[in-house]
């Protein structure tokens, strides 16, 4: 397999200047010095991405996310360590990078294409699915200072992904534009993935990172703390999380980030029941399943709330809820206790599925999460296909006869 992207041993350092001498005095008074510390964004990062690998790169903010990508793009130069590109990339790295905000999208267009690599006349031949792809057709003759932050990102995309490079690169912009553009951002990555190109993207997002990426890279502080497959990379990060004060929930949802503190409650190991409990390891199309947590309140919590996802070997989400949307509230008092989430039925066919279970306050910020709770296999005994078992009747009725 050929190595599209190595980086080596990768160091970042800027200086933070706390004071900024204006005056010629000032700059006299002190000889021209300017008080600094260094801050290194990156330390020693090193990882490599193979031809056709969609990795994602995920930690808090301020651990190095968006430092690395401009590292690797060519954006800013490493000041130790070296990155190597092998085949032609393009950044979307932020919203209107790039953008000339006194042109008009059609100029831009045809600028950030050729900046990427591609000639005047090729930008013509591809204009057209470009302006349709960022659905700026009314707007494309504008000056872009005008655009709005979704109309920034749509164009940035849709230049950046008709280019067709090796390599693309995207820095957490998915994130902006209503939910049928990011539907077909979505759309156009699968297309790349299916083409064999390569992808680097840094998100939020923990289940676009269980969709569609074949590894992760974890960041902490500028350090390279983690680096495997996606499922594996997320629980590394949700333990930096929690270790942190901040956690995401198993759905993927990121939760506020502050200074270290105690957990608060602290989940138990999780055991499931269903009606095979002791003769046999899977359920059947139909049983019910009960996921039984555990979990001590080492404090007095007020409104407390306990979420369950289920989700299949791919990392799709199948299902996600928590008490909240059940409307129980509950106030933890210090001690041990159980949360029982109970499916009458688990409408499923036959696959593997891992149990993630988190408990927040009613802001949304976790308070401890565990990743990979529990695991349960479905096996189904008929021929039906598909993964839902859907409750299927069928009556046939014979012709009238006249």
């Amino acid at each position: 397999m050929n190595t599209a992207v190595d980086v080596v041993d990768v160091s970042k350092r800027f200086r933070l200047y706390h004071e900024k001498y204006t005056s010629l005095k000032e700059r006299v008074l002190h000889a021209g010095r300017n008080p600094f510390e260094e801050f290194w964004a990156l330390r020693d990062v090193t990882f490599s991405v193979i031809e056709g690998e969609t990795v994602g790169i995920v930690g808090r903010n301020g651990s190095g996310k968006s430092t690395l990508l401009k590292c690797i793009s060519g954006i800013l130069q490493p000041t130790k360590g070296k990155v190597v590109v092998r085949g032609q990339l393009a950044a979307l790295l932020e919203l209107g990078a790039g953008f000339q905000p006194e042109l008009t999208g059609r100029e831009n267009v045809f600028l950030n294409a050729s900046l990427l690599g591609l000639s005047t006349r090729e930008v013509e031949r591809r204009y057209d699915d470009i302006v349709a792809f960022a659905e700026l057709e009314h707007f494309i003759d504008n000056q872009v200072k005008y655009y709005s932050s979704g109309m920034y990102m749509r164009l940035g995309f849709a230049v950046a992904v008709n280019v067709e490079p090796d390599i693309l690169v995207i820095d957490e912009v998915l994130a902006v534009g209503d939910e049928d553009f990011q539907r077909k951002c979505m759309g156009r990555i699968r297309q790349f993935q299916d083409d064999g190109r390569t992808i680097l993207f840094v998100t939020h997002a923990a289940d676009q990172v269980r969709q569609i990426c074949d590894r992760a890279v974890v960041l902490d502080s500028g350090d390279m703390v983690a680096m495997g497959g996606a499922g594996e990379a997320l629980h590394h990060y949700h333990e930096r999380l929690v270790a942190a004060g901040g956690v995401g929930d198993p759905a993927g949802n990121d939760g506020a980030e502050g200074a270290p503190r105690l957990r608060r409650i602290r989940l138990g190991e999780a055991s499931l029941e269903h009606p095979g409990t002791g003769s046999r390891g899977y359920l059947l199309p139909g049983e019910s399943l009960s996921v039984q947590v555990p979990f001590e309140a080492l404090e007095k919590t007020p409104d407390v709330v306990f979420g369950i996802a289920i989700r299949d070997q791919q990392g799709n989400l199948i299902y996600r809820s928590d008490t909240a949307e059940l409307d129980q509230t509950f106030d933890a008092p210090v001690g041990v206790g159980r949360v029982d989430f109970t499916f009458d039925t688990v409408p499923l066919l036959e696959g593997s599925y891992d149990v993630g279970i988190v408990v927040s306050d009613r802001t949304g910020v976790a308070i401890d999460i565990q990743d990979r709770a529990a695991h349960f296999d479905v096996m189904n005994p008929g021929r039906t296909k598909g993964t839902v078992a859907l409750g299927l009747r069928a009556e046939i009725r014979p012709p009238i006869l006249g």
